[in-house]
């Protein structure tokens, strides 16, 4: 007897089905143009510039596919006829996923390799960092004096009250979650969770922004949030709203104790069938260049994982960001324990 997959599901596998059909076909009619084929679950519209660069310098094409959920099931329904060449996601751990499902594979590059420091990239280079975010405190600009911080300070009395934050089982946090017990253990972290708990101004919800705008109505005086929002709002990307709740804030790198400023990844890996493998690796190297990289902070204000690349003024206006050189493997395998955390102390209640 053949199982029934839920209708969503049977819905969402067969439009798979026939993006990936329709991708295919472009991809033998364009032979002669050269393309790459680029499955993202980041929004095309932020990842268009470098695209656009790409192709204005190569020749190449990119034909970019969305995909919000269900990434590595939508390409294992594909199986080897999947047209995917560039698997790209927001998030270290979903691209460990990616690899840990075996539907990526290795490749060497010189250029990526002598571009990319080690601890941002795959051993065996099944994965490659392309860009940085890192979790910063947003402090209330008019009640609060504050040029340093450790994540661990983030339980202390002297906060109650005062601090807001999204969901413990957001990604970026449960990364942040994670990095903490791999600093510290499991019983240490669970006992910082119930300090920074204890001391949250209101129930963890919304987005990163939104601490911003909490703080701007005095409901908390500290957020932890992403650096990378600070230039969307700054910049007037995300309207003049949301200035103004960047106006009430200014930027604070935490550190670790005796380590340094935690970091999450765009990246990306190559997938197992990738019909135009050549013109993949040509992607990532391209993306890893000073030009792109400095579209990368104009665009989307993040960090590059260049040395020497540009950042983008608001964001160097932080500060020198010294990056915790904990291994990103080793976060990524804390993070089933991170989330058990976040249950056990009832975070989110």
């Amino acid at each position: 007897m053949t199982a029934k997959l839920p209708h969503r599901a049977a819905r969402r596998l067969a439009l798979g089905g026939l993006l990936a059909a329709g991708l295919a076909l472009a991809t033998a009619g364009a032979r002669a143009e050269e393309v790459v084929n680029v499955y993202t679950t980041r929004e095309i519209g932020l990842a268009k510039p470098l695209f656009d660069a790409f192709t204005e310098k190569t020749g190449i094409g990119v034909n970019s596919v969305f995909v919000k959920d269900g990434l590595a099931e939508r390409v294992k329904a594909e199986g080897a006829a999947s047209p995917a060449d560039v698997l790209m996601t927001v998030d270290v751990g979903a691209l460990l996923d990616l690899v840990d499902q075996g539907i990526t594979q290795p490749v060497r590059s010189e250029v990526l390799e002598s571009a990319i420091p080690a601890n941002l990239r795959g051993a065996d280079g099944s994965w490659y960092a392309l860009s940085m975010r890192a979790r910063v405190a947003y402090a209330a600009k008019d009640r609060v004096s504050l040029d340093a911080l450790h994540y661990e300070d983030l339980a202390a009395p002297e906060w109650n009250g005062k601090l807001c934050i999204r969901s413990g089982k957001h990604p970026y946090n449960t990364a942040l979650i994670a990095a903490y017990i791999v600093h510290h253990g499991e019983a240490a972290a669970q006992k910082w969770l119930e300090g920074v708990k204890a001391n949250l101004a209101r129930k963890p919800a919304g987005g990163d922004r939104e601490n911003a705008r909490d703080i701007l109505a005095g409901i908390c005086d500290l957020g932890i949030a992403n650096s990378y929002y600070v230039g969307l709002m700054r910049s007037g990307k995300g309207g003049p709203e949301q200035e103004e709740w960047a106006a009430a804030i200014r930027v604070v790198l935490p550190t670790f104790e005796g380590g340094g400023t935690h970091v999450n990844i765009s990246g990306a890996s190559v997938a197992k069938n990738a019909p135009n493998k050549d013109n993949a690796v040509k992607l990532l190297e391209y993306l890893v260049s000073h030009e792109a990289q400095e579209l990368y902070a104009k665009s989307n204000f993040e960090y590059p994982v260049v040395a020497g690349a540009p950042i983008d003024p608001i964001i160097a206006a932080f500060g020198p960001l010294k990056i915790d050189d904990i291994d990103l493997v080793a976060i990524a395998k804390a993070r089933k324990a991170a989330t058990d955390l976040v249950d056990t102390v009832g975070f989110d209640n």
